[in-house]
C-alpha cells in the first residue's frame, strides 16, 4: 500500500501520551512497516531502519539542500500522510537572482538516494499540543550506510569551507544560520604591524597544516587560542575574515548575548567538535554573562573540549574581560592588541582604498599625518566622503573634511553635542 493512504490516526498516541503503549507501538510499527514495503516494492531490496547515536546528522542538511536544488541524486518516494502539507515554498538563490521556489517538505515525505542504498523519512508525530516529528534512516546494509555517512560528512566539510556557521544565543535557545562567504578578504588587505601579522598567520598556517607535523614533533596539544583586543574599527573583523577565507577549514562565529548560558556553551562546543579541525570565533567575549563564566572556563580547561579547534576571541573592551581567561595556560595562549594605525599604516590604508585617484601624492601624505587618532573605520568614512565630494564637485577639500570629522569625533568623546546653542535642551520638561 502507499504510505499516502495512511490516516492521521497512525502515530497519534506515542508512549507516555496517555494512550496504550501497545497501541502506540502498533501505530509506530504500522508506519515503519509501510515505508519499508514501499521502498522494497520500488527498489527490490529490503531497507533496514537505523537510529543515530552521536548527534552528527549532516545528512539531513544535505537532503534539504538537494531537495531544494532539485538534485538528481535524491528521489522523492512518497508522502506519508494524506490531508497534510507535503510541499513548501520559499525564496531561493542569492540577493541578485532570488526567486520563489516550490519543493517537497522534509517532514511528511520519504526520500531516497538510490545510488547509495539509503532512504530518509521525517514522520509526523501527533501530540496534544502540536505536531512533532521522528526521523528515520533506512539502508540496504551496514556498508552502504557507512559509505553514505562519510559522503555526507565530506560534502558538509566542503560546504563549510564556502560558508560560515553563525551561532547566536537567542531568548528561546541557540539560533544557527549558514551564511555564504560573499567576499574573501585577502591577507594583503589586512593592514597591521608586520610582526603581529606574521605571528598570527604563522600560528594559523601551522595549525591547519595537513600532516600536523609541528604539533607531533614538539608534542603539543592540538588546540590553540588567541585573543584580539583593541578599539572598534581597527581591523579585528577584517583580520578574522581574512583568516576564515585563507584556510581550508570550516569557520563558525559565535555571538555572545545576555542569553548565553551553560546549555548554549555546550551546544556551540559540541557543534565545533563535529566540524574540527576548524576555527571558532567568539565575538565580544567580554559580554559573557557572569552566571555562565565558570562553565565557560571549565569547557576551555577540558582535556578534549578544544581538540582540533583554533579559538579566536575578540573584544573592544579588554578591561571587562574576566582575568581568569588570561591567567591560566590553555585558555587563550596569546593576546594581541590591534592598535590605532600609525601614520605609515594610515597612508597604506588610504592608498589601498584608492584615494590616490582624488589627491596628489603630497596631499595624501599630509592627510595621513593629519588623521592621527583615526581608526580604519574612520579612514574609510573619510574616503567615502571625499569620493562623494569629488563625484559632485570634481574637487576635494580634504583638509576641511578631516577637520569636520575630528570635530565630530571630539563631540562624541566629550558628549558635548549641540554645544553652540545654549537654548537647546535634551530631556523632559518638569512642570
Amino acid at each position: 500500500m502507499k504510505i499516502g493512504e495512511v490516516t492521521a490516526a497512525a502515530v497519534s498516541a506515542p508512549i507516555g501520551s496517555g494512550g496504550s503503549p501497545l497501541a502506540a507501538y502498533g501505530d509506530y510499527a504500522y508506519v515503519l512497516g509501510s515505508i519499508q514495503s514501499v521502498l522494497s516494492d520500488l527498489f527490490g531490496e529490503y531497507f533496514e531502519p537505523y537510529v543515530s547515536d552521536d548527534g552528527k546528522e549532516e545528512y539531513w542538511e544535505m537532503l534539504e539542500q538537494d531537495v531544494k536544488a532539485g538534485s538528481p541524486q535524491v528521489q522523492h518516494v512518497t508522502k506519508i500522510f494524506d490531508l497534510m502539507e507535503s510541499r513548501a515554498f520559499g525564496i531561493q538563490g542569492d540577493e541578485e537572482s532570488s526567486a520563489y521556489g516550490i519543493f517537497p517538505t522534509l517532514r511528511n515525505n520519504v526520500f531516497a538516494y538510490p545510488d547509495w542504498g539509503i532512504a530518509l523519512a521525517r514522520v509526523p508525530i501527533f501530540r496534544m499540543h502540536g505536531i512533532g516529528a521522528e526521523d528515520f534512516v533506512f539502508a540496504v546494509d551496514d556498508a552502504s550506510l557507512k559509505r553514505f555517512l562519510e559522503h555526507a560528512r565530506q560534502r558538509r566539510r566542503d560546504l563549510d569551507r564556502r560558508q560560515v556557521t553563525i551561532f547566536t544565543d537567542g531568548p528561546h535557545g541557540m539560533e544557527k544560520e549558514l551564511a555564504p562567504i560573499t567576499r574573501m578578504v585577502d591577507r594583503s588587505e589586512v593592514i597591521m604591524k608586520d610582526e603581529v601579522k606574521r605571528d598570527i598567520y604563522r600560528s594559523i598556517d601551522q595549525f591547519f597544516d595537513e600532516d600536523r607535523t609541528f604539533f607531533k614533533e614538539y608534542q603539543l596539544p592540538y588546540k590553540r587560542g588567541i585573543l584580539l583586543y583593541g578599539k572598534p574599527g581597527n581591523g579585528k573583523t577584517t583580520l578574522v575574515k581574512s583568516i576564515a577565507g585563507s584556510v581550508k577549514a570550516p569557520v563558525a562565529y559565535w555571538q555572545i548575548t545576555e542569553n548565553t548560558c551553560s546549555d548554549s556553551i555546550q551546544e556551540v562546543f559540541h557543534a565545533a567538535a563535529n566540524l574540527a579541525p576548524m576555527i571558532l570565533v567568539i565575538e565580544d567575549i567580554d559580554a559573557m554573562p557572569q552566571r555562565a563564566r565558570s562553565y565557560f572556563l571549565n569547557i576551555l580547561d577540558g582535556a578534549t573540549s578544544k581538540e582540533g579547534i583554533f579559538l579566536i576571541g575578540t573584544t573592544n573592551y579588554p578591561e571587562q574581560i574576566d582575568p581568569a581567561l588570561m591567567n591560566r595556560a590553555g585558555r587563550f595562549d596569546r593576546a594581541y592588541e590591534i592598535k590605532l594605525p600609525d601614520m605609515a599604516l594610515r597612508q597604506i590604508y588610504l592608498e589601498q582604498k584608492g584615494i590616490g585617484k582624488l589627491l596628489t601624492d603630497d596631499l595624501l601624505r599630509v592627510t595621513a599625518k593629519q588623521t592621527e587618532g583615526f581608526t580604519f573605520a574612520q579612514l574609510n568614512e573619510l574616503y567615502a566622503a571625499a569620493a562623494l565630494q569629488w563625484h559632485y564637485e570634481m574637487s576635494v577639500d580634504i583638509e576641511k573634511l578631516v577637520k569636520s570629522m575630528k570635530a565630530d569625533l571630539q563631540k562624541g568623546q566629550s558628549m558635548s553635542w549641540l554645544k553652540e546653542d545654549s537654548e537647546v535642551r535634551v530631556g523632559f520638561l518638569v512642570v
